[in-house]
């Protein structure tokens, strides 16, 4: 063999062996999928989501669906052919693993830190509804009940949810129409919805378990009509106001908003 044709050898099984370490190394990314949805309107394992107390509740119809995302943990490894499998398949998302666990470095930090943004959650989404019904926090208890969930992203369904079951549309109607809506976005005691991340797929969860609407934030329209599933409409939110204006009109057939 030429030392020419011996160097190509070389090169070739160094290159190579490159990309096997590549392909092998775990990367700073986690893999995530259609979660779990939860109908705020109704019970968790249970006991009631939604349990208020000091002014009288409606009985509702129709479901308020959150929606979640789950994803490799924080000490997963996810290789080159996991990121490559999520690039093709629709039902996964190669997400950064900061962007999924911004802080924390081991699950029980994460799951102390998600479930603190659930409760902080629940308290602006409280905070909000009654201000949107112009009751008073001093007289009205609102406790909210969902296991295994952590983070903010249920706030705005959790609001929808107390104004459903005290108000409803203010004409006796339920927000609903007796539909399963889904949808996603943090609110806060002002009532403004903020964005969540994995949006694409939480739309699909919320297809899955028989949701035909979909409340997204406003901001995040574009990457929810991007693997937008068959038969799912959405609704652009950018505040409580604005999402219960819009399921007045989806129930009685006035312009409803569009992404």
């Amino acid at each position: 063999m030429s030392s020419r044709a011996r160097a190509l050898a070389v090169c070739t099984a160094l290159v190579l062996a490159l990309l096997v370490t590549v392909a092998l190394a775990p990367l700073p990314y986690s893999v995530a999928y259609p979660g779990m949805t939860a109908n705020v309107l109704g019970e968790d394992k249970g006991k009631p989501v939604i349990t208020i107390t000091g002014a009288e509740t409606r009985r509702t119809s129709g479901e308020l669906r959150m929606t979640s995302i789950v994803a490799t943990g924080p000490d997963a490894s996810v290789r080159l052919p996991d990121i490559v499998r999520g690039w093709f398949h629709t039902d996964e998302a190669v997400m950064p693993r900061e962007a999924v666990y911004p802080v924390g470095n081991n699950t029980e930090e994460i799951a102390e830190h998600n479930a603190k943004q659930m409760k902080e959650s629940q308290d602006t989404a409280t905070a909000a509804a009654l201000g949107q019904l112009n009751k008073s926090e001093k007289d009205i208890k609102v406790k909210l009940s969902l296991a295994d969930v952590g983070g903010p992203s249920a706030g705005l369904m959790f609001a929808l949810g107390i104004v459903d079951k005290l108000d409803g549309d203010g004409a006796g109607h339920d927000l609903t129409g007796g539909r399963t809506i889904a949808g996603t976005g943090t609110i806060s005691a002002g009532g403004k919805v903020g964005a969540v991340g994995g949006v694409p797929l939480k739309t699909q969860a919320a297809r899955r378990d028989g949701a035909s609407v979909f409340l997204v934030p406003r901001k995040e329209c574009a990457d929810a009509r991007a693997e937008l599933p068959n038969g799912m409409r959405l609704i652009p939110v950018s505040t409580l106001d604005g999402a219960v204006d819009a399921l007045k009109a989806l129930r009685t057939g006035g312009k409803v908003p569009s992404c």
